[in-house]
């Protein structure tokens, strides 16, 4: 150590025990030593003391340690600007070692740092001191210039200041602005450079030839003097290259999940590099981090597991899970992150467990599918047994219907069919119209019913007999066979058993007895004509069609239009039906086509019993027998 040295701390400690006189000893902490600066001549240098917070109240005062001399604000030379000692322009003399002290309310602190001033630059605009980093091959990568901290500092002050980027090389620059000689300008935004975040130099797809000494140039003006600040990187070139870890899983997502379950996520991690990634992930749980590998903890994690990829980026997958054997309450709504560490930037990603909602969907599926099995095996009931539901329902609860016997109605039906010398007229026919049909519905079920042949009044007129009594009736009960409603000039057609029946005219102009069977009976006609019209048009009148022979399609062709429509609409009670021995329970419906061939059987004994199926269809379609009293005002009553 040279004798100057020696004098220089002996007059340090001299006046560091001046500057603190005023202090305890035991407040007052020793010096402590600070990075060296080193710069040039000529450039601006700044000294730093970050010894207490810029918001806590103290004073800040610079000294040279060699002459003991405080420094202070010097134009054109030094600048004391908060807890900075900025040299304007550096000189030789400037070269040396200087102490801050701070003072606080209870303390003081001492710091020294050296100053080394350079007398110039090296390999053109490269500075004394070098900051080694690296660029990966291939890739778009970046240098950090060294100066970023002055740049912050000069950012508090409110302080302008501009950077440039210079590459060194070995030759003189034949075009363009230079530092010095061999130190080519990198201007922002040419080529494949670009200057980000102020103290960034961006080189997009790296190549060999982008590897050497770079210096970045920080230009401002500070205390009325404009000067610069110059730092240098070293550049090497890397092969191998890990960027920026990216998390796939998980994707900051809700996530819902049943109390006491067991619970698994993974974690995803890519990241583009070649060769060994630089990155590691792990899970943390409320801030903690979760290291345990073993299931008997209440949450663990797998060990990590790492595969390559080449295509469509070149680059390793990362994946660890976290394991939760059994949910409990502290594990919902709350995050659990997945973090990466990398030298570049660590990311992260998370997930959210909310407890999952009651699974309603089985039991509203099951409920709906048993309303919907419960509706069709009640329509299917229905329609099988709904004669026999509706006269149940008629005998048992009759005190919802009204009294039909207060609508001012004499009969319950008129019975219609045709009378003796009329076509379509038979004993059995009659038989049926005159007996079966009185001992069922009248003597047996408590109907009343106008018969012409029986209850007209001898000497009546036909027109006003069918007129006067129908309109008494509340149902019109038809009659009919399959020869009931075909004219004359049909009958060539229908039967070749008719030739017989053609009529013919006597000598004085008059029809046999023959000539009668070949047209309808007038009171026949006119009884289908009123009912058809009360019944298609007024709807004043509902009839019911009694179907005593099995009726083809060609026969049908012949009826009336008017009947083969209320056939087609509402059907006909066919008592044919029921004088098969394989007998069927629907009603027959109208629509012209044929039914299936079956052959006939003897006949059997007339069934007479209300019971009969028959009976029951009947009955179902007569007006219902109520108890209870109709008024004027009355709403719509059920009408089975």
């Amino acid at each position: 150590m040279d004798l100057r040295s020696v004098l220089g701390s002996l007059l340090l400690c001299l006046m560091l025990c001046g500057i603190c006189a005023g202090f305890a000893p035991e407040n007052c902490t020793k010096v402590m030593r600070l990075r060296d600066v080193i710069s040039v001549l000529g450039n601006m240098a700044m000294l730093r003391n970050p010894a207490v917070s810029s918001a806590s109240p103290h004073n800040i005062s610079w000294y040279d340690s060699e002459t003991g001399r405080e420094i202070r604000n010097q134009t054109g030379r030094t600048l004391v600007l908060g807890d900075s000692l900025w040299f304007l322009s550096l000189t030789q003399e400037d070269d040396g070692e200087y102490v801050s002290v701070v003072k606080t309310p209870t303390k003081c602190y001492r710091k020294a740092v050296r100053l080394v001033v350079e007398p110039s630059v090296i390999e053109g605009c490269a500075r004394p001191k070098k900051y080694p980093q690296t660029l990966t091959n291939g890739v778009t990568d970046f240098l950090v210039c060294p100066l970023r901290n002055h740049i912050k500092k000069l950012d508090s002050y409110n302080i302008a200041a501009s950077i440039r980027w210079y590459k060194v090389s070995n030759v003189t620059p034949g075009t363009g602005h230079s530092f010095s000689k061999g130190c080519d300008l990198i201007e922002d935004g040419t080529g494949r450079f670009a200057y980000r975040e102020r103290w960034k130099l961006y080189i997009t797809a790296v190549e060999a030839q982008d590897r050497g000494t770079y210096t970045c140039s920080l230009t401002f003006t500070l205390g009325g003097v404009t000067g610069f600040m110059s730092d240098t990187v070293a550049a090497s070139l890397l092969e191998d290259y890990s960027f920026v870890p990216q998390v796939h899983l998980p994707a900051n997502e809700v996530i819902r999940a049943e109390m006491g379950s067991s619970f698994t996520k993974k974690c995803q991690v890519f990241v583009p590099c070649v060769g060994k990634p630089d990155a590691n992930v792990f899970w943390l749980v409320r801030e903690k981090l979760i290291l345990n590998t073993h299931p008997s903890h209440d949450v663990y994690t797998t060990d990590l597991r790492s595969w390559s990829q080449d295509e469509p980026h070149k680059g390793v997958w990362l994946e660890r899970s976290i394991i939760f054997p059994k949910l409990r309450e502290e594990d919902f709504g709350t995050n659990h992150t997945c973090r990466t560490f990398s030298s570049r930037l660590s990311t992260e990603g998370y997930f959210t467990l909310l407890p999952k909602d009651p699974d309603i969907v089985i039991p509203i599926g099951l409920l709906f599918g048993s309303v919907t099995v419960l509706s069709i095996f009640s329509i299917i009931v229905y329609y099988l047994f709904k004669v026999d539901i509706a006269l149940w329902f008629r005998r048992t609860c009759p005190f919802v219907y009204a009294d039909k016997d207060l609508d001012g109605k004499l009969y319950d039906a008129y019975v219609a069919y045709p009378p003796p010398c009329s076509r379509g007229f038979s004993e059995e026919v009659e038989t049926f119209a005159l007996n079966m049909l009185p001992h069922v519905l009248e003597k047996t079920c408590g109907y009343k019913l106008f018969i012409a042949s029986r209850d007209c009044l001898p000497g009546q007129a036909v027109v006003d007999s069918v007129e006067e009594n129908m309109q008494a009736s509340r149902r019109l009960l038809l009659i009919y066979t399959a020869s009931t409603f075909i004219s004359k000039r049909h009958s060539s057609s229908t039967s070749s058993n008719n030739n017989n029946n053609i009529t013919s005219k006597n000598n004085n102009g008059s029809s046999d007895p023959q000539s009668r069977e070949a047209y309808p009976d007038t009171r026949q006609q006119l009884e289908c004509v009123l009912a058809m019209h009360r019944a298609l048009l007024e709807g004043s009148l509902k009839v019911i069609l009694v179907e005593l022979e099995e009726i083809t399609a060609a026969q049908l062709a012949l009826f009336p239009e008017s009947v083969r429509h209320l056939r087609k609409k509402q059907g006909a009670v066919c008592w044919w039906k029921n004088r098969r021995r394989r007998q069927r329970w629907r009603t027959c419906v109208g629509g012209g086509e044929e039914e299936e061939e079956r052959g006939l059987d003897s006949q059997l004994a007339p069934p007479l019993s209300p019971s009969f199926r028959f009976w029951k269809e009947v009955r179902y379609h007569m007006p219902v027998r109520g108890k209870r009293a109709a008024y004027p005002e009355k709403t719509a009553l059920l009408d089975i």
